[in-house]
């Protein structure tokens, strides 16, 4: 019962705190999709409501029980420490890993015994998370270096240019798929094969498209590796 009210929470938090930690860069960049940049909110009050919503998702995991709250504790830290400044750091890609990483561990958290999740299933969300860390500034690059964000891919692309962000995000995404073909129980490991297989095209094309194709490449692996998790009968635990 408790679940999905502390996701829900912890999410808000991140989203909400996200946007009063980046309120003056949102302004000078004239980000009107922004609320607080659209003067629609206050930075104090979405920081409230970041730091209400923040305690909710904590309490709440830990009435669900020990390990649940700690390892929730854990990945709102790393949310939060992404933005309030880690992303421009090469933790940047850490916060990432230990966000999407620890999910599997937090959702086995709550089932009775709290088992422990699956080596398997820790490292495709992991891989997912940073994979998915390295695609979302695939289309923000130039906007990024302008604004000063210089995490783990923006410094991949000043050392080695755009096309290396854009094969990292490919083949870690793709990584996943492996991974979650290694996870899949052997019922529905056909499945897990077939997306892997996509995966695979999708790869192959954004490693060589022009354009915005890399990025809806990229986002294209990732649901198909969120759709494993869910439909391709990966163990948890």
């Amino acid at each position: 019962m408790l679940l999905a009210p502390a996701v829900l929470a912890g999410q808000l938090s991140i989203g909400w705190s996200n946007d009063a930690f980046d309120a003056d860069r949102d302004a000078v960049a004239g980000r009107a999709d922004k609320p607080i940049a659209a003067g629609a909110v206050t930075r104090r009050a979405a920081g409230i409501a970041a730091a209400a919503a923040l305690t909710a998702s904590v309490l709440a995991s830990f009435a669900i029980g020990e390990v649940a709250g700690i390892l929730n504790a854990v990945m709102m830290a790393a949310g939060w420490a992404y933005n309030a400044g880690l992303k421009s750091t090469l933790a940047s890609g850490l916060m990432y890993i230990v966000g999407f990483g620890l999910i599997p561990a937090f959702a086995a958290s709550t089932l009775p015994g709290h088992p422990s999740a699956r080596p398997w299933t820790i490292a495709a969300a992991a891989t997912v998370g940073l994979g998915g860390h390295f695609a979302n500034v695939i289309p923000d690059l130039a906007g990024d270096e302008a604004a000063g964000v210089r995490g783990l891919p923006q410094r991949l692309a000043a050392r080695s240019g755009p096309v290396a962000v854009r094969l990292a995000a490919l083949a870690l995404l793709l990584l996943a798929s492996v991974f979650l073909v290694l996870d899949s129980s052997r019922s529905h490991r056909w499945v897990a094969i077939a997306g892997l297989g996509v995966a695979a095209v999708l790869a192959a094309i954004g490693a060589r498209a022009p354009g915005r194709l890399p990025f809806l490449a990229a986002i294209g692996i990732a649901a198909i590796d969120v759709a494993l998790f869910a439909f391709g009968g990966v163990v948890l635990v």
